[in-house]
């Protein structure tokens, strides 16, 4: 099954950067956060499903929790981390465990962390020790569902797994986990990443509407640390290990600038196979990275170099993008600015409506059965329309006009000469 798993993420890929037209993105409050543009040599890593009181396996580390030797070895190299946790598995039966090296090995309805029957021993709700052990010494975390359980179908791979299905039961989730932090550790969450990275929910809804409502960012990663995926090498654990750090040290290699605003995807837990092959491979990639000058910090830190994957701080309109993208919505929502780009209706306004317009407006009028309040632009559109800032026969998809800015003139310092996205956020006043 494995072979099938791997197989699988090379076809999708191929797929995504070949077969299928790129995905239509729209401007969003919420962001997917994959990497960010700068030249610095600064990256981050995330760890995902923790977190794990149980030891390594194999052990080699005293019986250490996998979650505390993970944060020595950060420690050891002053990097930061980002753990994107979740509340408590246990919820999660009746089931049948799966057979090892299967996606299905903790589970075949759901997903139980740390594995089958050990649910007590992962997550934040019986880990508090790790949870506070991360806060204190300056890590990042994240949200990854409380249950772990899919938004929605992925029926490929867990075409038996129960779901959530539904905008509302998957914000409850997220808000289940989202109160334990703050209630008990006194800690605000910023970014979720949805378990498996399934984003549809269901045919109105998305993991972006769930996010958005969550005041969320959508944490992605732009490169894979491996070592999750199981091994058929007769040696599995070293080959496990190798698969985590050749590919690093491969890159290195061929650029020593490939590392720079990226987001590095790990496990902080056991992978297909029951083993941990993170509680060793880390220590070799910090080494390969400190080696050439990297450091590695949160991403919400790594959001501070820039906070787009397209713009960076050489950019003469960097601080006022910035400056604007903390109140407004400006950026697509595969975090791109492309600042000379031609506004569209729709976009501009993203920019004039309050998020509370444009976010609530078309929630609701969605949840309320009304299907033109689909298309992602429709509440902002709604709000200035009735607010009289665009003509009640705009179009979203329109590009820009003089005509079409006039009603929302007295929002600019001035009128642009042109209408790209630079330009219209250039003269914005708000």
């Amino acid at each position: 099954m494995s072979t099938f798993v791997r197989i699988g993420k090379k076809v999708k890929k191929f797929a995504k950067t070949v077969l299928l037209p790129a995905p239509k993105c729209n401007v969003t409050y919420c962001r997917r956060i994959e990497r960010v543009k700068t030249k610095q040599r600064v990256c981050a890593m995330t760890f995902d499903d923790g977190p794990m009181a149980l030891p390594a396996a194999p052990d080699g580390f005293a019986g250490r929790a996998l979650t505390d030797v993970l944060l020595d070895t950060l420690a050891d190299f002053g990097a930061k981390g980002t753990f994107d946790v979740i509340g408590f598995t246990g919820e999660n039966y009746p089931d049948t465990c799966g057979h090892a090296g299967t996606p299905s090995w903790g589970g075949v309805a759901y997903d139980h962390y740390p594995s089958f029957g050990t649910d007590e021993m992962g997550g934040a709700l019986h880990c508090p020790q790790l949870i506070e052990r991360i806060i204190r010494e300056g890590h990042q975390i994240t949200n990854h569902g409380y249950r772990h359980i899919l938004f929605g179908k992925k029926p490929y791979v867990y075409g038996n797994r129960r779901i959530l299905g539904s905008l509302e039961a998957v914000v409850d989730d997220l808000s289940e986990l989202d109160r334990l932090l703050r209630g008990q550790f006194g800690y605000q969450m910023t970014m979720s990443r949805p378990p498996h990275y399934v984003d549809r929910i269901d045919k109105r809804f998305s993991s972006y509407d769930a996010y958005e409502q969550m005041n969320y960012l959508y944490l992605a990663a732009s490169f894979d640390g491996a070592g999750w995926l199981p091994s058929k090498h007769e040696d599995p654990v070293q080959a496990e290990i190798d698969e985590m750090v050749l590919p690093v040290q491969k890159k290195l290699e061929e650029d020593p600038d490939f590392f720079c605003g990226q987001i590095i995807f790990q496990k902080d837990g056991y992978n297909m196979a029951l083993r941990t092959p993170v509680a060793t491979g880390l220590r070799r990639q910090l080494e390969l990275l400190d080696k050439a000058g990297y450091r590695v910090v949160t991403v919400q830190d790594l959001l501070k170099y820039s906070p787009f994957a397209d713009v960076g701080e050489d950019d003469p309109d960097f601080e006022v993008f910035c400056r604007l993208l903390e109140t407004h919505a400006i950026a697509y929502s595969n975090n791109t600015l492309q600042p000379d780009r031609a506004m569209t209706c729709g976009e501009l306004a993203m920019l004039l409506a309050p998020r509370s317009e444009a976010v609530g407006r078309r929630l609701a009028a969605l949840q309320a059965g009304n299907k033109a309040f689909a298309p992602r632009y429709s509440g902002a559109m709604d709000w200035c329309k009735t607010s009289g800032l665009l003509p009640q026969n705009a179009r979203a998809d329109a590009p820009l006009t003089k005509e079409l800015l006039q009603n929302a003139g007295q929002l600019f310092a001035q009128l642009p000469n042109g209408f790209t996205r630079r330009a219209i956020l250039r003269a914005y006043r708000g």
